[in-house]
């Protein structure tokens, strides 16, 4: 009985992954706002009233890519920032390390970012967010930033995720032998605002 279970089990994984991976490759034609539930359904196998036992909308599944890969890069880089020599320019080399082999996934974020489906749109707005939230606390951690207003350390933390952000656009479209230059180009970009914020004062 536990075998047939498992096997339901492992069966149910399966045909929602293979969902998942058929709504990108649709959405890569198309965008996402255009895709029908019946189109997402066929390139998974299955007949449209068999979607629901995943998802229960179109919104739901584009918000679990969004969560597979913003959520699951912010988890990564919580566990980073716990290591003690931990520094800037590998924080970013790590970045890219992650999206490294996720073209489609990171790909589709892009596109949605800006996308026609609302709902994307708030997820990925959502994520981000949140992504700057986290960079605020680790700045404000920063002796240097003692006097620094929470506004300031936003401003800060919303132009470095902008910048990583805005070239992780440029190295998914990229050739394989391009990709190295990106990288080092963000990192110097990064090294660049760090500078700037060692310089800046806060105004009252």
């Amino acid at each position: 009985m536990s075998d047939q279970v498992e096997s339901r089990v492992e069966r149910k994984e399966r045909t929602r992954q293979a969902l998942l991976e058929g709504t990108l490759t649709l959405a890569a034609e198309r965008g996402f706002a255009a895709l029908s539930l019946r189109e997402v359904a066929r390139s998974a196998g299955i007949v449209p009233t068999a979607f629901y036992r995943h998802f229960t909308s179109l919104d739901e599944l584009g918000t679990t890519l969004v969560d597979e890969s913003v959520r699951q890069l912010r988890v990564a880089l919580r566990d980073l920032r716990r290591t003690p020599d931990a520094r800037l320019a590998e924080t970013v080399r790590f970045v890219f390390t992650q999206i490294a082999g996720r073209d489609a996934l990171y790909g589709f974020l892009i596109r949605e970012r800006h996308g026609g489906s609302a709902a994307l749109r708030r997820a990925i707005s959502i994520e981000m967010q949140l992504l700057t939230r986290e960079l605020v606390v680790d700045l404000s951690r920063l002796r240097a930033l003692d006097s620094w207003s929470p506004d300031d350390l936003e401003l800060a933390a919303d132009l470095i995720v902008s910048t990583v952000a805005g070239h992780i656009a440029d190295y998914v479209a990229a050739l394989p032998r391009d990709r190295p230059e990106i990288v080092e180009r963000t990192v110097s970009q990064v090294r660049l605002i760090a500078l700037g914020i060692a310089a800046w004062r806060s105004t009252p």
